[in-house]
């Protein structure tokens, strides 16, 4: 049997591209920022709340485009899609504390969901012994926080552009790493 070390795995997932998530994450949050500015802050909180849900489904669908097809299931298992998959339960977890602070100041969701659903970058940078996640992590957490506090009347709108804009700057990050075992 040709079992794969856990070395040959995570190599094997260092080496992909990592660009449908991000960019879906990168159009789900332009989204939400376009309605914070249309349309009531009761539309622009549901628009937190389905968008959020909807950008690992929206990158299941752009990893087609995006040569990472994640519904291969020709593609051998690999341990550390496994553990992301798990840092992202974590973050949906998490609206546990969201939701609650919401309740008692609906305007805090752009922050609480913004800061919480990016905490699973920081496990990401591990995996990818990269630093880019942690960049996305810390830059993103102060980002928001300082944004709520001068921005309260515009915080369904700055935040989410906020966010886009880190995005962007992942990607481009993203897109110009170097990968383990491929050519410099």
């Amino acid at each position: 049997m040709n079992e794969r070390t856990l070395e040959q795995q995570r190599i094997e997932y260092i080496n992909q591209k990592f660009l449908a998530t991000p960019l879906a994450g990168l159009i789900i949050w332009t989204i939400i920022g376009i309605m914070g500015i249309f349309f009531s802050d009761f539309v622009a909180v549901w628009s937190i709340f389905i968008g959020t849900g909807s950008i690992v489904y929206l990158g299941l669908f752009l990893s087609k485009y995006t040569g990472e097809n994640f519904l291969d299931k020709s593609k051998p298992k690999n341990e550390f899609d496994t553990l992301f998959l798990f840092t992202a339960g974590q973050a949906i977890l998490v609206y546990s504390i969201a939701i609650p602070f919401f309740l008692v100041d609906y305007t805090s969701l752009p922050m609480s969901v913004g800061i919480l659903t990016g905490l699973m970058w920081v496990p990401f940078s591990w995996i990818i012994k990269h630093w880019v996640g942690i960049f996305h992590t810390l830059t993103r957490t102060v980002t928001i926080l300082i944004l709520w506090y001068l921005l309260p009347e515009y915080r369904f709108i700055a935040i989410p552009f906020a966010i886009v804009a880190i995005y962007i700057i992942t990607l481009l990050i993203l897109k110009n790493r170097k990968n383990l075992n491929k050519p410099q």
